[in-house]
């Protein structure tokens, strides 16, 4: 194939590429706020015929053909292309080894397993979804060996997520943060009456909470004509294109926070992906590059920035004045600290910013012992329990607080986790980086995200996938250091605690 043909079939192939990603997007997203419960089975079906459709498209002799007459010329084509080129003979050369009907029988796989663990949560019935969960893990595992058969099934899955993240990585990193933080925590924990939340819970309204999502929205600067807000069991993001992007929450009438900060977190992915440059537009390209970095957005801008004195100062006032007389008496010096409250908890998306970590650190090592086949999905339950007691030192009473609090397994997102706490350990960097240009906190004062967002959008944003996410990491910060994180945590809650 001519270099010339093979560019317009590229452009053709990025089209019906693009037009697939989005059928299947919306459908998961609809499943997972808006559609009746029993629009599951239209759904599996529909889904398993495109996620076929996609396969046959970046398998068929056409688009191979394309690819291979491209790779062969990459150095002279332009970056973006050369990049676009390269990273769909990547995920060619991985789907491809991936047989075609077990791939469209995945997809299958997990969008039902998806409604089974919403019912299964809504029961607090494990053993609906156990079956489930046993044959994702075992399926996704047999997935990573076809697409990497001389490589450990979890490293291939953590790639996925974050390339070039292994365990040996993880190992240490989470090392590094157990004997980091596990001290500062029992410190903390020793002196918890120095912070009293009582005021932060009762009766909240949902209707109010609803308009104050939409007035932190503004705060953060995000474009509404291209970003909407609903709502959902677990919270989560999907983006459509830099021109739509959809994020969700969840509102709980005595625990108002809850949904702030999925609004704030679920907002700062939001913003990745209006941000991208538009040259990348309807391509592979054209959203953010891994869920590391993803994290680190969607953290940065939920603790390092939400969860400021400064962030807490520019909403206080509002719910104070809507919430009326529920924060009467509450001071502003007070709401911040109730707001960074630290105590261990049940709930990883409810955790405050001192102890999320060990809730990450829990499920990666569930995820390790389950693709060792340490345990099966039977005994995940009694692992998970007992990881909660060593690890944070809280009884889990039930599954649906324990096992089924997450979404992501039952979508085969295993080796996503890690990525939330390396991406609050990027964040911190980003801040040690970012007050070298600006007064960062000094800048919410005036009143929204702005300057933040713009310094962002220069250095991260924009980039898409152009970048592996090391390389953009460290274009930024340099190389990658868990101990800014760590003083960032000690510094902020010595203060708060008074330690």
């Amino acid at each position: 194939m001519k270099e010339e043909d093979a560019l317009a079939k590229l452009k053709e192939y990025e089209a019906k590429s693009f037009a697939l990603g989005h059928a299947m997007g919306l459908l998961y997203y609809d499943g997972a706020t808006t559609a009746p419960k029993d629009a599951v089975k239209a759904r599996v079906h529909s889904l398993g015929t495109i996620s076929g459709m996609a396969y046959d498209l970046t398998t068929s002799p056409e688009t191979v053909e394309m690819l291979e007459a491209l790779i062969g010329v990459k150095d002279e084509l332009d970056e973006i292309t050369r990049r676009k080129v390269t990273e769909l003979y990547r995920d060619y050369d991985r789907t491809r080894k991936i047989p075609a009907d077990e791939y469209v029988e995945y997809q299958r796989l997990v969008s039902e397993a998806d409604s089974v663990w919403h019912d299964a949560k809504a029961k607090n019935d494990y053993s609906i979804f156990e079956p489930y969960l046993q044959k994702i893990f075992d399926t996704t595992k047999k997935i990573a060996l076809y697409m990497e058969p001389d490589k450990k099934p979890y490293e291939t899955m953590l790639d996925m997520y974050e390339r070039g993240l292994d365990e040996k990585t993880c190992d240490e990193f989470f090392a590094s943060l157990r004997r980091d933080l596990v001290p500062l925590i029992s410190k903390v924990k020793a002196n918890a009456s120095a912070v009293d939340n009582t005021p932060l819970k009762g009766d909240f309204p949902i209707e109010i909470q609803r308009k104050f999502s939409d007035f932190v929205m503004g705060l953060m600067k995000i474009d509404r004509n291209r970003c909407i807000i609903g709502e959902t069991e677990h919270p989560f993001t999907t983006n459509f294109s830099k021109y739509d992007v959809r994020i969700t929450t969840n509102y709980h009438a005595d625990m108002f926070a809850s949904s702030l900060y999925s609004v704030v977190h679920e907002g700062g992915h939001a913003l990745y992906e209006l941000h991208t440059s538009d040259k990348l537009a309807f391509s592979a390209l054209g959203t953010g590059v891994s869920m590391a970095i993803h994290e680190s957005q969607s953290r940065f801008y939920e603790n390092i920035i939400g969860r400021s004195r400064e962030f807490c100062a520019l909403i206080f006032p509002w719910l104070r004045k809507n919430f009326a007389p529920r924060l009467d008496g509450v001071s502003e010096d007070e709401f911040y600290r109730m707001i960074n409250k630290s105590e261990p908890s049940l709930i990883r998306t409810e955790a405050d910013e001192l102890t999320y970590p060990l809730h990450i650190m829990i499920r990666y090592e569930l995820e390790k012992k389950m693709f060792a086949g340490e345990i099966t999905a039977k005994e995940l339950p009694a692992e998970w329990n007992r990881l909660y007691k060593e690890y944070l030192g809280v009884d889990v009473p039930n599954d649906t607080e324990g096992v089924l609090q997450d979404s992501h397994w039952s979508n085969g997102n295993i080796g996503y986790f890690p990525s939330y706490a390396i991406g609050s350990a990027y964040g911190a960097q980003y801040l040690h980086e970012m007050e070298k240009d600006f007064d960062v906190y000094g800048s919410l004062s005036e009143g929204s995200t702005e300057k933040i967002n713009a310094w962002l959008e220069d250095k991260i944003w924009k980039y898409g996938c152009m970048k592996d996410p090391i390389e953009l990491f460290e274009s930024v910060c340099g190389k990658f250091d868990p101990s800014y994180y760590v003083k960032y945590l000690e510094k902020k809650f010595g203060e708060i605690y008074h330690l």
